[in-house]
Formats: C-alpha cells, sequence, structure tokens
C-alpha cells in the first residue's frame, strides 16, 4: 500500500530549521510578550502621534519593532502548524498569534487616520525637522491615497479587532480540508492500495491508466460531496465578509477595493479577463491535443491532467531537481545563483509529505528570519516547477530584506508572482538547451504547457468565477453549493469545450483554497505574462542590462507600485499586449509539442 509517512520518520536535513527563527517554544513565549508589551507602548501615542516630528518618528519606531515581533511570531505559530494541521499544540499557538495580531492592529489603528488628518505640505514640513522621516515619503504617500477609504479611528479599531473573526471562514475551510476530510484509497493497475490526499490528487490524475484515473477523480470528488453544506456555508461568509468591509471602506465593490491596496486599477483585471476568453481557442486546441492521446470517443474530466507523452513523469529525485534549478537560473548573475544554492543547503525547504502536513506548497519566512519553504514534493516533474517557483519568492523576500528597511517589506502579490514565474521559465529554457534524453525533454516541454495552462488560464478562470460569485451575491442572488455548482460548471464548459462535463466537476470550485483570499488569483495570470516578458529581455543578448533590471525590480520590495516597479523592469501590465505576447509563446509551445504528438 502506498503510504504517507509520520514527520518523525523522514530525514532532519529533508525538514526546514524553523530553530533559527526562535530556537524554543519558551523563546517565541518571550517575543509574543514583548509584542504585548509594544502592544501597551503603541497605543500610548494615540491623539498625538503627529504632534511634532520626533513623536511621529517615535510613533513609527515603535510601530514597526510591535508589527516585526508579530510577524515573526504569527510566522512560527503557523509553520509549526502546518508541519502537522493535527497538532493541537501549536493549533493553540496559531490561535494566539492570530489573537496577538488582531490586538496589535487595534493598537495601531488610530496612526493612518491621525496621518490622514495632515495635508502633504505638512508631512513635508516635519520630514524636514526630522531627517530620519524622509525613509517613510511614499509610505506617507500610500496613506493619504487611502484617505477617501479611512474610516475614524474608533472604527478602524473596531475593525482591525475583528479581523480574527472576519478570517473565520478561511481558517474553518483551512482545518476542514487539511485537518477532518480524509480521503479514500482506491485500487492501482497492480491490485495495490493507493491512499488519495489533497497533495497527491493531480499527480495521480496524470497517471496512464484511465480506469484509474477515473477511479481517483470519483473518489475524491465523492468526499467532497459530503461536505458540500460546510464549504458552501464558509464560502459565502468569506464572499459577504467582502462585500460588508467593502461597503464600510466606502469602495463600490470588493473588487476595487481589494485592487485599490497594492493600487492596480480594476481595467487590469478586466483586461486580463476578456484578452484570455478571446484567445481560448489554443487552450482548446490543447484540450484536443489530450484527447488524441487519450483516445476514445469523449474527453473526460479526468483526462485534462494527462501529459502529452506516452508515459508518466519521469523520477526527478529531490537532489537532481535542486541541481537543475541552480543550473537554471545562472542568467540571472552569480550572486543570485549562489543564493539559490545556499538556501537549498540551508534547510530552507521542508521537503517531503508526511500525515498531517498542510497542503500545497508555499515560500513564507520573515524580514528577520531567513526564507521559509513549504513543500510536498513528489518525485516528478510537476515537483521541482513547484519548487522553482517558491525559491523565485523567497529570493524575491532575501534580497527585499536586505536592500529595504522594514516598512518596504511586504511586497505586493501581484509582483511576487512575477518572481516565481520567471524562475519557472528559465528551468524551462535551461532543460530544454540541456537535456539531451528525449523522454524527459517530452516531459518538460508537456510542463511548461501544463504550467501555462494551469497558471493563466486556470487562474483566469478561477478570477471569472470569484468575480461573477460576488456580483451575484451583491445583486442579492443567494450564494447556494447549487448556485456555484452552476456557476462553475457553465465556466468550466467555456474554458474546456471540447471536454465532456459531468455533475462532479461543478464542485471543484470546493477544493481551491485561494477563494478565501478574494481577487487574488488573477495574479498569477499577470504575473505569468510579465515573467515570459521579463525571461525574453534576459535571455537576449541585445539587452545585457536586463538581469541587472530585473534583479533590482527584486530589490525594491513594496518602496514603490506595483506597476511602477514593473514597468521600471521592463514590463506595462496595463497594456493587453503583455498578455497576448504571453499566450503567443504558448501557442509556439503548443505547436512543437502538436509536431511531436
Amino acid at each position: 500500500m502506498s503510504s504517507v509517512p509520520e514527520r518523525e520518520d523522514v530525514d532532519t536535513e529533508y525538514t526546514w530549521d524553523l530553530e533559527s527563527l526562535y530556537a524554543s517554544d519558551d523563546d517565541w513565549e518571550a517575543a509574543f510578550e514583548r509584542a504585548q508589551e509594544l502592544t501597551a507602548d503603541l497605543g500610548a501615542y494615540e491623539g498625538q502621534a503627529t504632534d511634532d516630528a520626533e513623536t511621529l518618528l517615535e510613533t513609527l519606531e515603535t510601530y514597526e519593532e510591535l508589527m516585526r515581533t508579530v510577524s515573526n511570531v504569527g510566522s512560527y505559530a503557523r509553520m509549526r502548524r502546518d508541519e502537522d494541521t493535527r497538532e493541537d499544540t501549536y493549533q493553540a499557538l496559531l490561535a494566539r498569534a492570530q489573537s496577538l495580531s488582531s490586538e496589535a492592529s487595534s493598537a495601531a489603528s488610530f496612526l493612518e487616520p491621525e496621518l490622514q488628518a495632515l495635508d502633504r505640505a505638512d508631512i513635508d514640513s516635519m520630514a524636514d525637522a526630522e531627517p530620519e522621516l524622509a525613509v517613510y515619503d511614499h509610505y506617507f504617500d500610500d496613506v493619504l491615497r487611502m484617505a477617501d477609504h479611512t474610516r475614524s479611528a474608533e472604527v478602524e479599531e473596531v475593525l482591525a479587532e475583528l479581523g480574527e473573526v472576519t478570517g473565520a471562514p478561511g481558517e474553518v475551510y483551512n482545518m476542514l480540508a487539511n485537518a477532518d476530510m480524509e480521503f479514500p484509497t482506491v485500487e492501482d493497475p497492480d491490485g495495490d492500495a493507493v491512499e488519495i490526499t489533497l497533495n497527491n490528487f493531480t499527480t495521480l490524475q496524470q497517471r496512464q491508466d484511465r480506469q484509474f484515473r477515473q477511479d481517483v477523480y470519483e473518489a475524491f470528488y465523492d468526499e467532497w460531496e459530503t461536505v458540500r453544506n460546510a464549504v458552501g456555508t464558509a464560502y459565502k461568509n468569506a464572499v459577504k465578509t467582502d462585500e460588508k468591509t467593502a461597503l464600510i471602506r466606502d469602495y463600490d465593490s470588493a473588487r476595487e477595493m481589494a485592487m485599490d491596496g497594492p493600487n492596480v486599477p480594476v481595467e487590469v483585471y478586466d483586461t486580463l479577463l476578456e484578452t484570455v476568453r478571446n484567445n481560448l481557442d489554443n487552450l482548446h486546441r490543447h484540450a484536443e491535443l489530450k484527447h488524441e492521446v487519450v483516445g476514445g470517443d469523449e474527453l473526460r474530466m479526468w483526462d485534462l491532467y494527462v501529459p502529452l507523452t506516452e508515459t508518466e513523469s519521469p523520477d526527478i529525485e529531490y537532489e537532481q531537481a535542486c541541481e537543475y534549478i541552480v543550473d537554471a537560473v545562472a542568467p540571472l548573475g552569480e550572486d543570485y545563483q549562489s543564493r539559490v544554492a545556499e538556501g537549498l543547503e540551508s534547510r530552507w525547504v521542508d521537503v517531503y509529505e508526511t500525515r498531517g502536513k498542510q497542503s500545497g506548497a508555499y515560500s513564507g519566512g520573515t524580514y528577520d528570519s531567513q526564507p521559509y519553504i513549504l513543500m510536498n514534493y513528489q518525485d516528478d516533474v510537476e515537483s521541482m516547477y513547484t519548487l522553482a517557483h517558491e525559491l523565485g519568492h523567497s529570493l524575491h523576500s532575501e534580497y527585499t530584506s536586505e536592500e529595504q528597511p522594514y516598512v518596504y517589506s511586504d511586497y505586493e502579490i501581484f509582483v511576487a508572482e512575477v518572481a516565481s514565474t520567471v524562475n519557472e521559465t528559465l528551468l524551462t529554457h535551461h532543460l530544454l538547451d540541456t537535456v539531451e534524453d528525449d523522454r524527459l525533454r517530452r516531459h518538460i516541454l508537456n510542463q511548461y504547457l501544463e504550467r501555462f495552462r494551469s497558471t493563466l488560464y486556470r487562474q483566469t478562470m478561477f478570477a471569472e468565477f470569484e468575480h461573477r460569485a460576488h456580483e451575484q451575491s451583491a445583486a442579492g442572488e443567494p450564494l447556494t453549493p447549487d448556485r456555484l455548482d452552476d456557476l462553475y460548471a457553465d465556466l468550466k464548459g467555456d474554458y474546456y469545450e471540447p471536454a465532456v462535463l459531468d455533475d462532479r466537476i461543478a464542485r471543484e470550485w470546493m477544493r481551491i483554497p485561494h477563494f478565501y483570499r478574494s481577487f487574488y488569483v488573477y495574479q498569477y495570470a499577470t504575473g505569468i505574462s510579465a515573467a515570459v516578458a521579463l525571461v525574453e529581455g534576459i535571455m537576449d543578448d541585445d539587452d545585457p542590462g536586463a538581469a541587472d533590471r530585473y534583479v533590482d525590480f527584486l530589490s525594491r520590495g513594496s518602496a514603490a507600485y506595483p506597476l511602477e516597479l514593473l514597468d521600471d523592469a521592463g514590463v506595462d501590465m496595463t497594456d493587453a499586449a503583455t498578455v497576448e505576447s504571453a499566450l503567443d509563446v504558448y501557442a509556439d509551445y503548443l505547436d512543437e509539442m502538436e509536431s511531436l504528438v
């Protein structure tokens, strides 16, 4: 029987080193107490933060120390919890950390309203009197920009205190999906029982045996059917939370509110959806290719992950993946390459799936810590690409932390997904240029096509789903599980027109955790579009400064707005041509794969 090991059965070298953040839980407790003290210290500045330049600087420095400590406390607790979501001890630590974060946000809620009571001339005068305030110049611009959507100090305090409650739908969903749900086992063609998990479902859907894929597909989605009311209620309340918050902050919609944070106009979202909609023919062509490989009268939902190759993915052991990735990022310069290599050797990565471990993958850590990467590595090409993706985030964080003050260290997701996808694109270029094994080359080409399909098309489909769901809710239409099923099935039918839909695929929305971070997923699609454009420049011998501009982009954090950062790096994300150029690359690779198939 294929089984998932317990954490203690994995060698230490394949686990992340959280002790570099806090050596023990006792150290975490001490930091927690320090954060409580700082919360009280910050509260003492309420009503007088902008009295004079010296007091404003003291307030900002206290605020930063508090938020850095809260970030460290929260990250440690979450990563410990993610090691085993069944463990009560770290569930409790995470709950305390979340309460602490709400208390800190509440204590700091007076700061922006007090700043917004000033005008730019007042702030410039203070900066002249206290030169150390100069570093906050862009921060002040951002705060003043949001004045129309910031409420009174009393209301902001209430909203901050409610942060723990408003995040409840996502937390409920996370615990349900990762800790409580138990997926069945199915028998593979060799007669062995294979346990389905959130992490291996996609991998199992890539198996060559069609009946096995169908068995996995049906068992997986039948399990989701047993929790449809719980998940539907969680998502409905997440959408309602977005709506009410947008109303309180005087936005026309939750989407406008979400995009105003990073100062990205909603037209970027609309342009993405329209451009991708106008280019569904290439996605349909990709689906038809899968039908040719699968055979039979119909392309079914359990065929969509089938690779356009004659065999399952070659085994790519973790060490081999690391070697490929380090070699692939060489065009970004010796410094970038050496940082990647050192990170992989320094226990940045928690590598393998274990029982109870948080599903998926992410890059974590804080301004004061080394980067951390959660993986559920499956020894395949897809896992190698996921590792490259998360390392892009980690290097972005490391460069930013070294080059920027804390106030600009928390870069926006809009640019974060560029950094991750640049690594994926460079990996594809490197492997297709150097790997001679025909079987592996076909899998690399297939993997890149799949990354395009899942990142540009699928995430845009997700973005359209949540946009429509929010629109329906705002129009007074109840978001019942049945309505959400219908909405999702309509979109799936448009995007994957050559395939036959069934009732189970309508439930796919239930397994997407990113929907609990509203209007987040579109940034994967804009990210790959920008990344493809950047890599074209980096690989162009006629543009020798492209790599340096890109590393500079990584080093600037949030010291400017996302569209400005990308424009300086050489990409205009307001132009539909940027998305179209990425879709053209997808079409070119599809042409090459068609010739092979």
